[in-house]
C-alpha cells in the first residue's frame, strides 16, 4: 500500500432518511466526482456495499451477535440498510429520523431520548449522538474504501462539505457542525441542501448549461426530503455578457416530507387491517410505518412496482403470534401523496396555521397543514415580498404575478420525486397558477444530487473554477435591543432588531456597525436574542426595525454573565458592535469597549439550556 496521503473533497448528505457520501481529487479542476458504495449491514450475518447509508440506528438486544464491519467500531450499534428492515420487528429500539429532532428546540438534543418513546431499558441516543453515529460511520467506510485502493487518508485534513437544510437555525447548523467534528470530519464547510441540489445539476451541465438557463429565468429548487420541505429561489442573470446566479429567497422550516407520507400510508394500511378484522396496537403501528416506509420508496423508485406486500407481527398470547399481510398499491401511493400532499389548490389559498390544543404529547413539531401546495404558494408570496424589499431585486418585479414570485424552471429534489407522476403534479400545479410554462431541469439523482453537489462546491471553492451561485446567508439577523426608558406601571419596554448582518452576507466576511453606539450591560445575568427575516432583503446593517417581536423571527437566545472588573456589576458599558460570518455559516458577534481593549464575543450555536 502507499504510504502516503491522498488530499481529497469530500461531500456528505447527512439526510433524514438516506446519507451519502461523494468525493473527488483535491489536485484537479476537473477531476470525475464518485459516489462512495458504502459498506453495510444488510442482513445479520451479511455485509454489502449501498450507495446510500439508511439514516437507522439499531440498538441490540444483550447478547445479539452479528457480522463485523471491514473496519473496527466503538459500538454494538448497528447503522445502515439492517438497522432500517429491524424497524419492521423491533421498532422501540430503532432510531429514525435524527434530523429531524437535531433541530427541534423544546426537546433535549443532546440528551438520550432516541428512539422516541420507547420503552427499552437502556441504550438511548441522543439526536447528536445518532447523528455523530452516521457521519462516524461514512468516515470509516471511506477510509476503508481508499485503503482497498491502496491509500491512506486524513479525512480530517480533506475539505469536507456537509449538507444542511437551508431552512436549520443556527443551533440545528452548530449541532450538525459538532456531530462531524466528532465523528472525526474536522473542520466542515456547511452547505444548504437546495443549493447543493443546483450545483450536482451545474456540475453535469457545465458545457450545456446555457442551453436551458437565460436570463430573466427563475429556478425553484423543490426539495421534499424524509423529514423536510426545503423551497429556494435562484434567479438567472447576465453581466458582461456571462450569466450569473443568484440565491434570492429560502423558504421557512417545514417539518412535512417523507415521514408524514408514511405516517399517511400507515393509517390507510392500518384500516385495511381492521376491514379484515386484524386489530393494530400501538406496538404493531410502529411497525407498520417501518413497513409501508420501504414499500413506498420501493414504488416510487421503480416505475414497473405495482404491488408490494406489508407483513407485521400479530399479537397473541405469546410475544409473537402469526404475522398479519395485506398490501400497499402503487395507486394507494400515488393517491394519498398526491391528494393529500399536493392537492391542486388555488394560489391563494396558503397554509395556515391550525388552533392547537392547550396541551399535547411531546414530540416533533410537524406542520399542522400537510398540503405541500400551500406551503409552496406561501413560500412564493413571501419571495415576492422579499424581493419587492430591496433594489438589487428590481429587475424581478415583472416576475410578480397577484403577488406570487413566478418560478419558470423547476429542479425537483428528494426521494418522492423519484416519481415522475409527482413531478408532474407539480408542474401542473404551478403552471395553473401562473398561466405559463414551467419546465423541469431534468437529469438529476434526487437521492445522490446533494452529495455530488457538496463534492463540486467544495471543488469550486478550492479551484475557483465552476459555477457559483451567489448566495450569502437566506435571512438578514437582527440583535435584540431594549430601549432605555423610565419605568411604567404595567409596560415592559420595546425590543427592537438591531441589523448586524445583511440578507446574502458572503461566509468568511466581517461586518462593522459604523457610527453608531450601543450599551452593554456586564457583570450580571442578562438575555441576548437574536432574530431574522426571510422577507426584508433591503435592511443593511445598522437598521434598527421597531417592534421586533412582531416584525421579525425569533431565532436564539443567549443567557450568561459578561465578565466585568470590579465595581462595574450591573454597570452599561458603552460598546461597538460588528459581526462575523464564519466559513462554516455559523454567526459570531462582537462588542468592543470604547473606554479599554476590551471586547466579548457571543456566537449563536447553543441555547442556554444546552451549554
Amino acid at each position: 500500500m502507499a504510504n502516503h496521503n491522498e488530499p481529497y473533497i469530500i461531500g456528505i448528505d447527512l439526510g433524514t432518511t438516506n446519507s451519502a457520501l461523494s468525493f473527488t481529487s483535491a489536485g484537479s479542476a476537473e477531476g470525475h466526482l464518485q459516489t462512495l458504495e458504502v459498506p453495510q449491514l444488510i442482513a445479520a450475518d451479511q455485509v454489502a456495499r449501498r450507495q446510500t447509508l439508511p439514516s437507522f440506528y439499531y440498538i441490540p438486544v444483550s447478547g445479539e451477535t452479528s457480522t463485523q464491519l471491514p473496519w473496527s467500531v466503538d459500538s454494538t450499534a448497528v447503522i445502515g440498510d439492517f438497522a432500517r428492515s429491524r424497524a419492521v420487528e423491533t421498532p422501540d429500539r430503532v432510531v429514525s429520523s435524527a434530523k429531524s429532532w437535531l433541530c427541534a428546540s423544546h426537546a433535549g438534543r443532546q440528551d438520550p431520548i432516541l428512539p422516541w418513546r420507547s420503552e427499552i431499558q437502556s441504550g438511548q441516543v441522543s439526536p447528536l449522538a445518532a447523528s455523530t453515529a452516521y457521519l462516524n460511520h461514512l468516515r470509516a467506510a471511506f477510509r476503508h474504501d481508499r485503503h482497498v485502493a491502496g491509500e491512506a487518508v486524513d479525512v480530517a485534513g480533506s475539505t469536507v462539505v456537509l449538507t444542511v437544510p437551508a431552512s436549520f437555525d443556527d443551533t440545528a447548523r452548530a449541532l450538525t457542525h459538532r456531530a462531524a467534528a466528532e465523528a472525526g470530519l474536522g473542520d466542515p464547510i456547511l452547505l444548504e441542501e437546495p443549493l447543493a441540489a443546483l450545483y450536482a445539476w451545474l456540475g453535469a451541465h457545465e458545457r450545456t448549461w446555457r442551453e436551458h438557463l437565460a436570463p430573466g429565468d427563475v429556478i425553484l429548487v423543490c426539495d421534499v426530503g424524509g423529514g423536510t420541505c426545503d423551497f429556494s429561489l435562484v434567479a438567472v442573470d447576465e453581466s458582461g455578457g456571462q450569466l450569473q446566479l443568484s440565491r434570492i429567497s429560502v423558504g421557512d422550516h417545514l417539518l412535512l416530507g417523507g415521514d408524514n407520507m408514511d405516517l399517511a400510508l400507515a393509517h390507510l394500511v392500518k384500516a385495511k387491517l381492521q376491514k379484515d378484522c386484524h386489530e393494530v396496537d400501538h406496538w404493531q403501528f410502529l411497525s407498520l410505518v417501518a413497513a409501508v416506509r420501504g414499500a413506498k420508496e420501493r414504488i416510487l423508485g421503480d416505475e414497473g412496482v405495482t404491488t408490494l406486500p406489508i407483513s407485521i407481527a400479530g399479537r397473541g398470547s405469546s410475544l409473537f403470534a402469526s404475522s398479519v399481510t395485506t398490501e400497499l398499491t402503487r395507486a394507494e401511493v400515488e393517491q394519498v401523496i398526491l391528494e393529500g400532499f399536493l392537492p391542486l389548490t388555488d394560489p391563494a389559498t396558503m397554509a395556515v396555521k391550525r388552533r392547537s390544543v392547550g396541551i399535547q404529547t411531546a414530540g416533533l413539531a410537524y406542520e399542522a397543514d400537510p398540503a405541500i401546495s400551500r406551503h409552496l404558494a406561501r413560500f412564493l408570496q413571501r419571495s415576492a415580498q422579499n424581493v419587492s424589499a430591496s433594489t438589487q431585486f428590481d429587475k424581478l418585479s415583472a416576475k410578480i404575478r397577484d403577488g406570487l414570485l413566478a418560478p419558470s424552471l423547476v429542479l425537483f429534489n428528494g426521494g418522492v420525486f423519484k416519481s415522475q407522476v409527482l413531478r408532474q403534479r407539480l408542474l401542473t400545479m404551478l403552471q395553473s397558477w401562473f398561466e405559463q410554462p414551467v419546465r423541469e431541469l431534468s437529469d438529476s439523482d434526487p437521492e445522490l444530487a446533494v452529495s455530488l453537489g457538496a463534492t463540486y462546491y467544495g471543488r469550486l471553492r478550492a479551484t475557483g473554477r465552476g459555477i457559483r451561485v451567489q448566495s450569502g446567508t437566506a435571512r438578514s439577523y437582527y440583535l435584540g435591543l431594549e430601549d432605555a426608558a423610565p419605568a411604567v406601571p404595567g409596560i415592559t419596554p420595546e425590543i427592537r432588531g438591531l441589523c448586524i448582518v445583511a440578507q446574502g452576507t458572503e461566509e468568511g466576511s466581517q461586518t462593522e456597525i459604523a457610527g453608531q453606539q450601543f450599551g452593554l450591560v456586564v457583570g450580571e445575568p442578562v438575555d441576548f436574542r437574536l432574530f431574522s427575516s426571510t422577507v426584508r432583503a433591503g435592511d443593511k446593517p445598522g437598521i434598527i426595525v421597531d417592534d421586533a417581536e412582531r416584525q421579525l423571527d425569533e431565532g436564539g437566545l443567549l443567557s450568561l454573565e459578561l465578565p466585568a472588573t470590579a465595581g462595574e456589576v450591573g454597570k452599561v458599558v458603552p460598546v461597538v458592535v460588528d459581526s462575523h460570518v464564519t466559513e462554516t455559516g455559523l454567526l459570531q458577534i462582537y462588542m468592543k469597549d470604547l473606554t479599554s481593549h476590551r471586547k466579548w464575543h457571543l456566537e449563536f450555536n447553543l441555547r442556554a439550556h444546552e451549554y
